[in-house]
């Protein structure tokens, strides 16, 4: 025999969940309801479909350089610059890139880390064009000695 303590307290969690049962049902139907109001199925089922050779085709505005720089990106100005933006902007911004600087094997080590941990897709075909790009703009720089100082104004401490 079930306590008639618990057995009230059971009854009540029975009547909140048929009473939020109902509610969602009603808000479902309202959702439903209201895609059909805002979708006219005629319109959808007799619509005529054009080829897709009779679309227009979308022509991206060219893109603005300054000084060999590419104005939205900070990109330099080359060869396959529209197949690194498209490919590397996707993720992470441009400075990303920028700021880095690799050989090609050094960016093709960059790329293979970031499709095992960071699931970026197979670049197929791409990926020489972009790794060309990479590699000539963002290849590593030879680091010397820093210029010596020229212009020095000195002065002495005084105690």
């Amino acid at each position: 025999m079930v306590d008639p303590q618990k057995q009230k307290i059971l009854d009540e969690v029975h009547r909140h969940l048929r009473a939020a049962t109902r509610g969602v049902v009603v808000l479902v139907i309202g959702v439903i309801a209201l895609v059909s109001y805002m979708i006219d199925p005629w319109e959808l089922s007799f619509k005529e479909e054009k080829p897709l050779a009779e679309l227009p085709k979308y022509e991206a505005p060219a893109p603005e350089f300054e000084n060999g720089i590419h104005l939205a990106t900070g990109f330099k100005e080359g060869e396959n610059l529209d197949i690194v933006i498209a490919n590397c902007t996707s993720c992470h911004s441009a400075k990303m890139v920028t700021q880095n600087r690799a050989t090609r094997e050094g960016w093709q080590t960059m790329i293979r880390w970031m499709q095992e941990t960071q699931n970026l897709w197979d670049l197929g075909d791409s990926e020489p064009l972009i790794l060309d790009y990479l590699a000539k703009y963002y290849a590593p720089e030879k680091a010397g000695r820093r210029q010596p100082l020229t212009n020095i104004d000195w002065y002495e401490l005084k105690d």
